[in-house]
């Protein structure tokens, strides 16, 4: 077993053992200070779009390129003190960009005050997780917007991070997720952000356009061992475009068909409707049962991707 595939069993044992406490140091935090201060820089209130759409790309480039470059640097000084010492930065760097054991954690927690009776705690929960509206969701719509988190996720925080590190090792892998992080505080299409944040969603886009293809194909491989059959592969292929987004409808698709349960519909932002295309066929109700099964999903793709890696992994001597 060579060193990539010893440092990928180690990142997915660190993340099921301690996940992302909130004690301990997180490079996702650094990032998002970087991108604050960054933004408080070169916004500038009525700028030309030219001047917004430049600055917005310098953030990109100077938060994703220092993110690889710190990265590399960090483990190429680590590898100078000890072999053993680089390992374990390099397990330790590639667990905090996955997270299926917090992603996990989320859903479940929301399960169970659903099945507590507790739809209030269920909402405040969900809000976390979700930009939508939460204080006046139902039991269905909260298990919704829960499964729906859960499959997004699964590309977002565990398959596409796992991707690029098969991919350029942990130095990519930290770079992705920095465009990913990029994208959920500036990539937003509202007055403020609607050029300033352009670079960094179009980049989020282009970064997820594989792994969520692939993320949707690992769902379906789960769903059939997992005795749902192929339907979501069916849905997938049918429904995935659906989505408003380029990349979130190919995994959402796949549970939807897995779990015989629509998604998409009626949402509030900040008391505003938005409509989503419906994803997939109502065969049953969504129940609280779901998330259960969306996670088991996750837990699925997660395993598959990591084997699948592996193989990857053991044509490659090093991690970066």
């Amino acid at each position: 077993m060579g060193p990539s595939v010893i440092l990928l069993v180690l990142a997915l044992l660190l993340d099921l053992a301690v996940g992302d406490p909130p004690w301990l140091p997180h490079p996702t935090r650094v990032m998002g200070a970087g991108i604050g201060a960054l933004e408080k820089l070169f916004w500038r209130p009525n700028a030309s779009r030219g001047y917004l759409l430049a600055m917005g790309g310098m953030i990109v480039i100077c938060i994703v390129g220092a993110s690889w470059t710190i990265t590399w640097g960090l483990l190429a000084v680590a590898g100078r003190i000890n072999y053993w010492v680089e390992v374990l930065l390099a397990g330790w760097l590639l667990a905090t960009t996955i997270a299926p054991r917090g992603l996990a954690g989320a859903a479940l927690g929301i399960g169970q005050s659903l099945a507590a009776g507790d739809l209030l705690r269920a909402r405040q929960q969900v809000g976390y997780i979700v930009g939508r509206d939460t204080a006046n969701l139902s039991e269905g719509e909260v298990v919704r917007a829960t499964v729906e988190t859960v499959a997004e996720n699964t590309s977002d925080g565990v398959i596409a991070p796992l991707f690029y590190f098969f991919l350029g090792g942990v130095p990519l892998a930290m770079a992705y997720r920095a465009v990913n992080t990029l994208d959920s505080m500036l990539g937003y299409k509202n007055e403020r952000y609607l050029f300033f944040g352009r670079a960094a969603a179009r980049l989020d886009d282009l970064a997820n356009y594989l792994p969520a293809r692939l993320t949707g194909i690992a769902l379906c491989v789960a769903a059939a061992l997992l005795g749902y059959g192929w339907r979501a592969w069916t849905i997938m292929l049918r429904d995935a475009r659906r989505h408003p987004s380029p990349n979130s409808g190919f995994p959402e698709a796949a549970v939807a068909g897995a779990l015989g349960v629509q998604l998409g519909g009626l949402n509030y932002y900040q008391g505003i409707p938005s409509r989503r295309p419906l994803i997939g066929e109502a065969r049953q109700g969504l129940r609280k049962e779901h998330i259960w099964q969306a996670v088991y999903l996750m837990v699925g793709a997660t395993v598959i991707a990591a084997l699948a890696g592996g193989l990857i992994l053991g044509l490659r001597g090093n991690w970066y």
